[in-house]
């Protein structure tokens, strides 16, 4: 028994040789470091820390969860639509121009083939838009809005007249 107690203690040894002594911590903080933390834990529960608080002010900064690309009609929609206004530009054409003393008329077609007669300040598009000129060849549609500034802005739209297809009926 006892050869293998020296066996045992020349392994262990051995093994040791190349590496720096291990040392055991003790199982808990020490006496002196315990009170110190007692002493802490009373100061925080004595003298609560005042944290400053922010509040975030959204007036005067636009809202981060609207698109900042989305133009709004500055007209509110209280009336009802005219059905013009169910329309996008692409769905109407132009098809003649009534050229008169007291202002121009222009007819436009929708793509039923229902044709409506537009005088200056019509209004037309979905966009809100009126019609500002008629012109002989033309008509200049113009659409107020508001950027993402709150700035109004015109966008001016051009309907051009169609003419008829040459070789047609006679």
């Amino acid at each position: 028994m006892l050869w293998v107690s020296f066996l045992f203690l020349f392994l262990i040894l051995s093994c040791s040789e190349g590496t720096a002594p291990v040392s055991v911590a003790p199982k808990g903080p020490s006496p002196s470091v315990q009170k110190k933390a007692e002493a802490a834990k009373t100061e925080d529960k004595k003298e609560p820390e005042k944290e400053e608080s922010y509040t975030y002010n959204p007036s005067g900064k636009p809202d981060p969860f609207k698109s900042f690309l989305q133009l709004t009609s500055v007209q509110s929609r209280s009336a009802p639509l005219t059905p013009l206004q169910k329309y996008e530009f692409s769905q109407l054409k132009l098809v003649a121009i009534l050229l008169t003393p007291e202002g121009n008329i222009g007819l436009v077609e929708d793509v039923t083939g229902k044709g409506f007669f537009v005088t200056r300040g019509t209004l037309i598009g979905k966009n809100d838009g009126k019609v500002a000129k008629i012109l002989e060849d033309r008509m200049l549609i113009e659409e107020v809005f508001l950027d993402a500034l709150g700035q109004k802005k015109i966008n001016e739209v051009s309907m051009t007249l169609h003419k008829s297809e040459e070789g047609g009926e006679k």
